[in-house]
């Protein structure tokens, strides 16, 4: 059994450019890679050994979560693999998705390693992929067996996963009222998890994220967070992304009122400096730059 490989992007021609190499290399070839286009022209791609279909969206904004839609209704095999355009599949990483899924209905989440700048410099060198990248601190690792039980929804994170297709569009797919950043992967999340989904972490599934600049927590998006935070609550009771919330507020970014957040300032260069991954940073962390806001709050609450 093999299995489509879904992505979506604007830009990132070079990211893109490398996955496509990545499965190019793939132990067990993909059915297809499809991709939701977000922008006005397609990508200029390598030859590839399997089908590759563009879908163009258009630009303008279109959704992330109407993206990963469309190419998942264009997908033809029984099985979907998602991986985000800046990510390089490894070697086995369609054949250990495709084993695990067979039969199997359920969401499973496979690995991920953040290389550091400068690790595509040589091609895609795998052996040195697998020594310098590294574990995201706020993610757990991989499970000792193949499979290993995830029992919180709220981990669920599109950017590398794979499930069956029937089961993905019965789902409805992500929430395409979720618009900008933030918060329809705990959403989709959440509705697998209410229709009793099983989650699994994988151990193998493994892509390598591609370095580039980022800042986390996403200061840049404040107005989308906050608005798609809102719509998780009036959808489910409840808010989420609760550690960007409590970052923005101590930042003096936004402010709760009532029920409710009001947004006080754009982020400047003192925000987006704080949170900026640097060039020796795989990977930009909210827990450590929450550490640096909470130890500062008891100061900047006597100022």
């Amino acid at each position: 059994m093999t299995l489509s490989v879904c992505t979506l992007g604007s830009g990132r021609d070079a990211h893109l450019v490398n996955l496509v190499h990545g499965l190019n290399r793939q132990t067990l070839p993909p059915a297809e890679l499809v991709v939701g286009v977000m922008q006005d022209t397609p990508y200029d791609l390598p030859e590839a050994g399997f089908p590759i279909r563009q879908i163009l969206l258009g630009g303008g904004g279109i959704p992330l979560a109407a993206a990963r839609n469309a190419a998942a209704r264009a997908a033809e095999r029984e099985a979907i693999a998602f991986l985000d355009i800046d990510c390089i599949p490894d070697p086995a990483f369609v054949a250990d998705y495709a084993g695990l899924i067979d039969g199997r209905d359920a969401l499973l989440m496979g690995e991920v390693q953040y290389l550091p700048a400068g690790a595509t410099a040589g091609g895609l060198d795998f052996a040195h992929f697998a020594t310098v990248g590294e574990t995201h601190c706020d993610r757990a690792g991989p499970p000792v067996e193949p499979l290993g039980d995830c029992t919180d929804y709220r981990c669920f994170w599109s950017l590398n996963f794979a499930m069956r297709r029937d089961r993905f569009l019965a789902l409805g797919g992500f929430d395409e009222r979720y618009v900008g950043y933030g918060g329809e992967d705990t959403d989709f999340g959440r509705v697998a998890f209410t229709a009793g989904v099983p989650f699994f972490w994988t151990r193998g599934a493994r892509a390598y994220h591609q370095h580039h600049a980022h800042h986390m927590p996403p200061v840049h998006h404040v107005a989308s967070v906050v608005a798609n935070a809102r719509r998780f609550r009036d959808k489910w009771g409840e808010w989420t992304m609760p550690h960007w919330l409590r970052c923005f507020e101590l930042m003096g970014l936004i402010a709760r009122d009532g029920d409710d957040y009001v947004i006080l300032r754009d982020a400047d260069e003192r925000d987006l400096a704080l949170t900026r991954q640097q060039s020796h940073m795989p990977y930009a962390s909210t827990a450590r730059v929450m550490a640096v806001l909470e130890a500062r709050a008891p100061e900047m609450a006597a100022a």
